[in-house]
């Protein structure tokens, strides 16, 4: 057992400053900012009244306390502290797995480490996600998100095209 864990850790640092791995570093840091930047416009400039773009999408601040598309809100303290710890955790363990994968699945995780991390980012400095994109058709309404969501949505949808090409393999 001892072994396996020197091993392991072994790979982590030989992984670590591989070149592949800085490049997604700054991948993962451009998916940070690009929400960030969003979620500061919307912030700053948005008034608490809904913005019409067009018949299907509008600009409306939702303050989401839930993971992704509201779902889990609580307004306990304890529940939402120990959802913020289970996602802390969730991307620390999709950070280790990046840097033991390949160079596809690398770039899927990333991109789901990117969004992930700014809207862990977003609870820990404001204790709820602002979400702001509200696209609809007529009355039906689809959870209201914001542009981590979206690359969080695409890093998933990749990863699993990826692994949908290796069981054809």
């Amino acid at each position: 057992m001892n072994i396996n864990i020197l091993t392991y850790t072994s790979n982590i640092k030989n992984n670590l400053f591989r070149k592949e791995n800085l490049f997604l570093l700054i991948f993962v840091l451009g998916i940070f900012f690009l929400d960030r930047i969003s979620k500061k416009v919307i912030l700053e400039k948005f008034n608490s009244q809904k913005y019409y773009i067009n018949e299907y999408i509008n600009l409306d601040l939702v303050w989401n306390t839930g993971i992704g598309f509201g779902l889990f809100s609580y307004t306990s303290a304890h529940a939402y502290n120990f959802l913020t710890i289970i996602i802390f955790l969730v991307i620390t363990f999709l950070i280790f797995y990046a840097l033991m994968s390949n160079l596809k699945d690398k770039i899927a995780i990333s991109i789901i480490i990117g969004g992930a991390s700014g809207n862990f980012y977003d609870r820990i400095i404001f204790n709820a996600v602002p979400d702001f994109i509200d696209l609809h058709i007529g009355n039906f309404h689809w959870f209201t998100f914001n542009v981590a969501d979206i690359f969080i949505t695409l890093g998933i949808i990749l990863y699993i095209v990826l692994e949908f090409e290796k069981k054809k393999v």
